[in-house]
């Protein structure tokens, strides 16, 4: 069937309708790795009371923006979404959707511009974690909308380094030399792209495992260290006795220096590190602040540069291990989880509140709390403009009015959107 692809939306699926029915409706229908304005051939793979789903057997008027994907894997890939398009479209695909989800959720409608922070579109990631089968050997990612493995040779998102990596492991692979009970790998290199730790799951233990992980540092010699952890349970293992300590990266930004625990979460592209920190704290100072869902410190610690005193609450015990160690003197971490936090304090006042949380935000019960603390600037950071639309309800009727909208394209080629909110009162 013959398809006009109207837009795109958040998920990286171009939207279109059926042709109406006897009610006068057409049903939705979503289309992966299109671009707006095309027509497409398709094939309807999923049906469904309210939607439906559909792949394209070819396109028939093809966007001016649509150019040659850049990975040879790229739709077959359940990784990126848009390497048909433009890096310079891309950008526009993304604040448009953002735009969109404000006007739909939020009911806000936006007087300025977003201001856009573009990366290096290839080679951004310092993480990436891949499946692994030992028997036949692959390693690699999902394929698009499956649980079956796609075997990957090269990441063109991922640094050199890791793509590196992924070739020392290919290479042993097929000299058999994998043990059977490695089910993932994750790599992570610092911010020079010349060290790297890896994080392997494994659904049991064995001493192949260690043996496994020195021929692993002998192919590549700038890997600082492996790190066994649990499959199911996701704990660390202790695989012989006397092992050497779970090894860690020193990342260096101009924020600071941080130590990396494997488990512990940093942030992503490697090219916009300093400029995504720089954009949320630079410009602000005080007597107190709060950074709540604080990680390593990437917040916390410029911010301590800045303030004369920082509380950063951190509930994940790998990340909070690492915060306490980089922690200043006049920054002070505590575990807990954020609504936990918020909801025991009394009269403590902040002249500054950053909140970075998960895909899943901040919640109604969390943002009417940070509401009630009443901070005079509070700046969000946001991976996922639907819920940031959906807590920004809350906090602009709690009193709060949006000074900036900046998108941070920590993710290209991919429909994921990082936004930093800046609120004032």
């Amino acid at each position: 069937m013959l398809l006009n692809i109207e837009k795109l939306i958040y998920g990286g699926d171009g939207l279109a309708h059926l042709p109406a029915d006897e009610h006068g409706r057409g049903k939705a229908v979503f289309v992966p790795f299109v671009l707006a304005g095309e027509k497409v051939e398709a094939t309807l793979t999923e049906q469904k009371s309210s939607f439906a789903r559909a792949r394209v057997e070819a396109i028939v008027e093809a966007s001016p923006h649509r150019i040659q994907p850049g990975c040879p894997y790229f739709a077959a890939c359940g990784g990126c979404h848009y390497q048909q398009a433009s890096y310079e479209h891309q950008l526009e695909i993304k604040r448009e959707i953002l735009r969109e989800n404000l006007r739909r959720i939020a009911k806000l409608e936006l007087s300025g511009e977003i201001q856009v922070h573009p990366s290096p579109p290839w080679n951004y990631r310092n993480r990436t974690r891949m499946k692994l089968v030992a028997s036949p050997f692959a390693l690699g990612y999902y394929q698009f909308r499956s649980h079956r493995l796609l075997p990957v040779e090269q990441c063109p998102i991922s640094s050199p380094l890791i793509n590196r990596a992924i070739a020392a492991v290919w290479g042993l692979g097929r000299a058999g030399k994998v043990p059977q009970e490695i089910a993932e790998l994750e790599f992570f290199a610092n911010a020079a792209d010349d060290q790297s730790v890896i994080k392997i799951y494994c659904s049991g233990s064995s001493g192949k495992l260690l043996l496994f992980g020195d021929e692993l540092r002998q192919e590549l010699p700038e890997i600082a260290g492996v790190t066994f952890f649990s499959y199911t349970s996701g704990e660390s293992l202790a695989i012989a006795e006397g092992a050497a300590p779970a090894p860690v990266l020193q990342y260096r930004t101009n924020g600071g220096n941080f130590r990396v625990s494997a488990g512990s979460f940093f942030q992503t592209n490697r090219f916009l590190v300093d400029e995504f920190q720089t954009l949320v704290t630079a410009n602000e100072q005080g007597s107190r602040a709060l950074d709540v869902f604080a990680g390593t410190g990437f917040f916390s610690l410029p911010l301590a540069q800045r303030f004369e005193r920082v509380t950063a609450v951190e509930n994940a015990p790998p990340s909070f291990r690492d915060l306490e160690h980089n922690a200043p003197a006049n920054l002070r971490p505590i575990r807990k989880s954020a609504l936990e936090f918020v909801t025991a304090m009394s009269d403590e006042k902040f002249d500054l509140v950053v909140v970075d949380p998960p895909r899943a935000g901040l919640g109604e019960q969390l943002a009417k709390g940070l509401s009630k603390l009443s901070p005079p600037r509070l700046t969000y950071v946001s991976c996922d403009p639907a819920t940031l639309a959906r807590d920004l309800q809350v906090l602009l009727s709690g009193g709060y009015q949006m000074t900036d909208l900046h998108l941070v394209d920590l993710f290209p080629q991919t429909f994921h959107i990082e936004t930093v909110v800046r609120l004032v009162r």
